[in-house]
C-alpha cells in the first residue's frame, strides 16, 4: 500500500542495513529530536507491517536497533531502504510554520502571479536546507524552502505561493 496524500502516517525513519552479526538494524531517524524514533514505536512499513524498534546506541549516522521479527544480520540487510512510519496522532503537531514534509507533497504551486508551476513531488533535505521539488509543464524545478522563496503555504486549500529565484540569463 503506497503512501498517499492524506495518509495519516509520516516517515520517521529508515533501516539502513545491519549492524554487527546479532541481528541489530543500522536505523536512521528523521525526527527532530532523533532518539524519539523509538518513543513513536512501534513503526509501519510502506506495506503496513508493523514493527517495534528498541534503540540500542548511537552509531555514525543513526543508531543500532533492534526491530521486531529481525533476528539475523541477513534478516536486517533485507530490510535495507524500508522506510518507516508513525501514525500522525503519536507526533507531536508541528510549530507555526513548520510542516511535515508528507503535507507537502502533492500541494499545487503557483507563483506570485498566479500561474501555475507545477507539484510538489517531493522534499529533499541535504543538511543545507529543504528544497521542494516541483514537476510540471513536463519540466522539474528545485525551490528552496525559505520563506523568501516560499512566502506562503496553505495545506487546507492544496496550494503553495512561490517566488523562485530567477535563472540566470546566458
Amino acid at each position: 500500500m503506497a503512501l498517499q496524500r492524506g495518509d495519516d502516517r509520516i516517515c520517521v525513519g529508515a533501516v539502513a542495513g545491519a549492524f554487527g552479526v546479532r541481528g541489530e538494524a543500522r536505523v536512521k531517524s528523521f525526527c527532530a529530536e532523533p532518539e524519539a524514533i523509538e518513543r513513536y514505536s512501534p513503526l509501519q512499513t510502506e506495506d503496513g507491517r508493523e514493527m517495534t524498534v528498541k534503540l540500542t546506541r548511537a552509531v555514525k549516522n543513526g543508531f543500532a536497533a533492534r526491530l521486531s521479527g529481525v533476528a539475523t544480520r541477513e534478516d536486517a540487510e533485507r530490510l535495507k531502504g524500508t522506510r518507516l512510519y508513525a501514525p500522525r496522532a503519536r507526533l507531536p503537531a508541528p510549530e507555526e510554520d513548520e510542516f511535515y514534509h508528507a503535507d507537502l507533497v502533492g500541494l499545487d504551486v503557483i507563483d506570485t502571479g498566479g500561474t501555475r508551476l507545477g507539484r510538489v513531488r517531493g522534499v529533499q533535505d541535504h543538511g543545507a536546507g529543504a528544497i521542494l521539488d516541483v514537476i510540471g509543464d513536463g519540466r522539474e524545478m528545485l525551490i528552496p524552502f525559505t520563506t523568501a522563496c516560499v512566502p506562503t503555504v496553505d495545506t487546507q486549500g492544496g496550494r503553495i505561493v512561490a517566488d523562485p529565484p530567477e535563472e540566470d540569463a546566458e
